[in-house]
Formats: structure tokens, C-alpha cells, sequence
């Protein structure tokens, strides 16, 4: 056991049962001083992750910061609504009681972020953690060194660690971490780190929410507009150099519109990223040297259609198509998670559900079609966490969905709303009146039962 973190985790709990972080109002105040400390040290942090990433200052806004405000925005706006009791009905059978729903926080709570979104996956669920009434112990990824130095000195400066923490480390750390007694659990990571997380919960029985990832499908059907579904594909898969647990991992177009899909793609990646991307300072770097190994593994060179290139000591992957890609192929058999997008092809609908099928669930589904006959045969044959339909990623970027996986690539979900959600748990409370008490059930009699058979028939 870690002393440090043990006494940490005791002191928050200590804090949390003064009642303190109950108070609505006091949660308020938190959350717009949460705005408050990103808003000042948006330098610092666009910084860190251009050290860290090589994220530029458009992409690190648009990925990491941005979305945080739209979060805080919504959740202060209605907050009060939110936490405020819910009155339920009541049966006949409790005459005289009145029944309600309380949103009760859980108290200590664990967030632990990866390194794809550094800042942003460690921030969101600290929304709502804070909104919920909670305390929170933030692990950010020892991955993005930077931009967890950054994350824990302004959290440092705006709140006590009684309250909210910050623990750097590696792995250990973590393990230490989940080693304790805990309230509930955040985690945001790969599907084999996430069922480590979930066994250690099980020791404690700690709630968790997961979010985690798998091989998410862009499927372009014959009716397809391929021109913007190669757009908003290229864009959706490259940014962040393919880091993003959501990106298109594989396309499934029909037969007939993959030449015209390949030359489009092809084009996308020149539009955006220049003729030669290693000379494009605003293209994001893979995390390590490790993943260009990964990754490079996945790369068949006869089956590479463009792109390709890469540079292990500069972590530099080129956006790559690649083609002819069978199922048992080294990119097939798990999520990618950078600059690779393999293209298959397709004849019948019926063959785009069962190839689907034969994998988990993905975390989201990209469908391109202007038929709502195909796209209601697709959503409706298929399990996934969350889907758009003509375009990619930004159904994560909603504050008004909920955003999470099922199955493999996760459980629980959060954003808005649901983050708020999360971070509470629902307290029945039913308060019945002294000013008479019904005698019924307390008598045994027949006509006892038969007036308490025709109130519940």
C-alpha cells in the first residue's frame, strides 16, 4: 500500500462527509472556477500539447479546450434542475405518502485519463465529478508528460487536494491507486487495461464507468454522396494522427464506389495535410517510439495504396490507404489507433452486418448513405456505442448525448447530462404521513386480502 495515497483518499473522504461538496451552490462556484483556471492558462496548456503531441493551437482548441466550455456551459445552466429532488407518483396501496428521487453523489472518486486527449479526456469527467457533488483524484497519462505536469499544477492553484487531487506515475501508481477503497471509478484506456481496472474494482465493488474503444466501421453505402464521406472520413481518421478511440478504424464501401472512394481519399489527404505531410508542422506526432513499432507491424507494402512513410525517432506516420486488406491481416485484428485506414469493400447489405457482426462491439459506427430504408436496416442490425450518419466524430461532441460504449468498447456513458448522471446514483425516499394509518395491512382478514388484490390487479 502507498501511504501518500492512502492518507490522500482518507482526506478526501474526511472533506466529502462535511457536506460541503453537496451544496449546489458550492458546485456552481467550482465549476466556474474550473473555466476560470483553463481560460488563464489556455497558453500553457495549448503549449503542453504541442510539446507532448504536436498539436497545433487550431486542433488543440477544436480537440481539448473547446469542447471543455461547451461542457461547463451547459452543466452550470442547469444544474439546479438537475439535482433537484424528483417527485414520483405513488400508489394507491400508500395513501398518505409522497415519493421522491434524490441524486445522491458517491463521494471519493478515481479518474484516470489517457494520453490520446491528455487534457480533455482527464477534464470532462472531472466536470462531472465536480457537478455530481463528488471529490475527485485525477490520474493523467504519464505518456504526455507535459501536459500532466500542466494538469496538475493549475488544478493545484485552483483547488485544494483535499478536494480535488492530482497523482502523477506510471502504471504502479495507478495500481496503487485501485488498490484502495474507492467510491467510483473513471477510466478512459485500451479494452486489456480496462478489464484490469474492472477486476480491481470487482475486489471493492466499486462502480466504474469504462471507455474504451475496437475496430469502429465507416460504411458507404451504393447511395452514398463519396465525395464528402472521403472528406469528412479523411478528417475524422487523421486528426490527432489517428489517436482518437473513435476514429474510422476500417472503411466498408460498396463495390461499385470504391475507385471513386480511393481517388477522393487520396485527395483529402493532399487538401489538408500538403503533398508531403513530414514537412507540415501542425501534423501531430505519435506518442512513442513504441507505437510507430506497432504500427509499422501493420504496414504491408503491396497493399499500400498511398502514404506509408514514417519515422521512428520523430514519431512521424504519414496518412496511409491501404487496399486488398483481408480480415485476418495484421490491421484487421485490432484497433489501429493511428495513421492507417484500410479500405474493403462490399455487395449486398446483408454482407456489411455479418462482417461487422464477427467483431465486439465498436465504440461508434459511421454510416454514408441518403436512403433511410439502408440506414434503419444498419442501425437497427448492428450494436455499437454511438454513430453518425454522413459524417464522423462529432456526435462526441454534443453535450445533449450521451457518450460511451457497449460491450467490449465500454460501459456507462457521459457528456451533459450524463456526466451528471454518472457521478450520482438515484436514492429512493418515501415519506409517509402520521396524520392516519390504513389498517389494512396490518389485517389478515379475507376482505383484507381482497381489497389489496383489487388495488394491485
Amino acid at each position: 500500500m502507498d501511504q501518500a495515497i492512502h492518507d490522500l483518499i482518507q482526506k478526501q473522504r474526511t472533506y466529502f462527509y462535511t457536506g460541503e461538496t453537496k451544496d449546489v451552490s458550492f458546485r456552481q462556484r467550482q465549476l466556474h472556477k474550473l473555466k476560470k483556471c483553463i481560460e488563464k492558462n489556455e497558453g500553457k496548456i495549448t503549449d503542453a500539447l504541442k510539446r507532448d503531441l504536436n498539436k497545433s493551437l487550431h486542433e488543440s482548441f477544436t480537440t481539448e479546450i473547446g469542447f471543455l466550455y461547451n461542457e461547463l456551459k451547459d452543466i452550470q445552466k442547469n444544474i439546479d434542475l438537475w439535482a433537484a429532488p424528483k417527485k414520483e407518483r405513488t400508489p394507491i396501496t400508500h395513501t398518505g405518502s409522497k415519493s421522491y428521487i434524490y441524486k445522491v453523489p458517491y463521494g471519493v472518486t478515481l479518474i484516470i485519463a489517457p494520453w490520446n486527449y491528455p487534457f480533455q479526456l482527464a477534464i470532462a469527467p472531472l466536470i462531472g465529478a465536480i457537478a455530481g457533488g463528488n471529490t475527485a483524484i485525477v490520474k493523467p497519462s504519464e505518456m504526455t508528460p507535459n501536459t500532466s505536469s500542466v494538469i496538475r499544477e493549475i488544478l493545484a492553484e485552483t483547488f485544494d487536494e483535499k478536494y480535488i487531487a492530482v497523482v502523477e506515475g506510471n502504471a504502479e501508481t495507478a495500481k496503487d491507486l485501485l488498490e484502495e477503497k474507492l467510491d467510483y471509478i473513471f477510466f478512459t484506456g485500451s479494452v486489456q487495461v480496462g478489464k484490469k481496472v474492472m477486476e480491481a474494482a470487482s475486489k471493492h465493488l466499486t462502480p466504474v464507468t469504462l471507455e474504451l474503444g475496437g475496430k469502429s466501421p465507416a460504411i458507404i453505402m451504393k447511395d452514398a454522396n463519396v465525395k464528402l464521406a472521403a472528406k469528412r472520413i479523411v478528417w475524422g481518421k487523421f486528426i490527432n494522427a489517428g489517436q482518437t478511440c473513435i476514429a474510422p478504424d476500417y472503411i466498408l464501401v460498396h463495390e461499385k464506389n470504391r475507385r471513386k472512394l480511393l481517388k477522393y481519399l487520396v485527395y483529402y489527404i493532399k487538401k489538408f495535410y500538403g503533398n508531403d505531410v513530414r514537412f507540415n508542422d501542425d501534423y501531430p506526432k505519435l506518442v512513442h517510439e513504441k507505437h510507430v513499432d506497432r504500427l509499422v507491424f501493420m504496414l504491408e507494402e503491396s497493399k499500400i495504396y498511398h502514404g506509408g512513410e514514417y519515422d521512428r525517432i520523430a514519431r512521424f506516420m504519414e496518412p496511409t490507404v491501404m487496399v486488398e486488406v483481408e480480415e485476418n491481416d495484421p490491421v484487421m485484428k485490432e484497433e489501429i489507433f493511428g495513421p492507417i485506414l484500410p479500405v474493403l469493400s462490399f455487395s449486398t447489405d446483408y454482407e456489411v452486418v455479418e462482417r461487422v457482426r464477427k467483431r465486439p462491439s465498436p465504440l461508434a459506427l459511421y454510416l454514408f448513405t441518403q436512403s433511410r430504408e439502408s440506414e434503419e436496416f444498419i442501425l437497427d442490425n448492428l450494436s455499437f456505442g454511438g454513430a453518425c450518419v454522413n459524417d464522423t466524430l462529432m456526435h462526441f461532441v454534443t453535450p445533449y448525448l450521451p457518450f460511451g460504449g457497449v460491450g467490449e468498447s465500454g460501459m456507462g456513458a457521459y457528456h451533459g447530462k450524463y456526466s451528471f448522471d454518472t457521478f450520482t446514483y438515484e436514492r429512493s425516499v418515501l415519506r409517509q404521513s402520521t396524520s392516519f394509518d390504513i389498517p389494512i395491512r396490518y389485517s389478515k382478514s379475507n376482505a383484507s386480502l381482497k381489497a389489496l388484490r383489487k388495488m394491485w390487479e
